[in-house]
C-alpha cells in the first residue's frame, strides 16, 4: 500500500532516484531542454523548481545549497549567471512540460521538459498576438464612421 507516499519513486531506491534527478537537472540547466518520459519530467519538475528560486539570489550561502543538489560546479554557474538574471522577475513556473508521444519500445509516455525563458520560438509567438487590438460591437463599422466624418465635412 502506499499511504502518505506524495511522490513518484520512479521503480528505484532512494540513491538511484536522487542520482537521477540530479542528472537530469544538471542536464536542463545545460541544454534548457531534454526529452524524457512524462513521470520522470514530472518528477524533474517538482526537483529542479526550488533550485532555481534559490538562484535569483546569488549570495555564497545560496550557491553552497544549490551544489548541495546538483553536485557540478559548471551547472552552479550556470544557473547562476545564465538562469538566474533571466527568471528573476518570474513568479515561479520556470518549467514547461509538453507531452510528445509515445516510446516505440516500451509505449513510454514521452516528454519534453524546458526552461520556459529560454524558447526563443515561443516568446516571440507570444509577443505577437498583443499587437492586435480588441474589436467591440460597437466600433464595427468604421468605413460608416468615416463616411458620417465626411458628411459632415461636406455640409459645413
Amino acid at each position: 500500500m502506499r499511504h502518505g507516499k506524495k511522490f513518484n519513486h520512479l521503480g528505484r531506491k532512494k540513491g538511484h532516484r536522487d542520482a537521477l534527478l540530479k542528472n537530469l537537472a544538471n542536464a536542463l540547466i545545460e541544454h534548457k531542454r531534454i526529452n524524457t518520459t512524462l513521470a520522470k519530467a514530472k518528477a524533474l519538475r517538482v526537483f529542479v523548481e526550488p533550485i532555481i528560486t534559490k538562484s535569483k539570489d546569488n549570495s555564497t550561502h545560496s550557491r553552497r545549497v544549490v551544489f548541495s543538489y546538483l553536485q557540478n560546479k559548471y551547472a552552479v554557474d550556470e544557473i547562476f549567471n545564465i538562469v538566474g538574471p533571466k527568471v528573476v522577475n518570474r513568479p515561479g513556473g520556470y518549467t514547461r512540460i509538453i507531452k510528445t508521444g509515445t516510446r516505440q519500445g516500451d509505449a513510454a509516455e514521452m516528454a519534453m521538459i524546458e526552461l520556459v525563458d529560454f524558447n526563443e520560438t515561443m516568446l516571440q509567438s507570444v509577443k505577437e498576438p498583443a499587437k492586435r487590438t480588441r474589436r467591440g460591437r460597437r466600433g464595427r463599422g468604421s468605413s460608416a464612421k468615416g463616411s458620417v466624418v465626411t458628411s459632415s465635412s461636406e455640409e459645413e
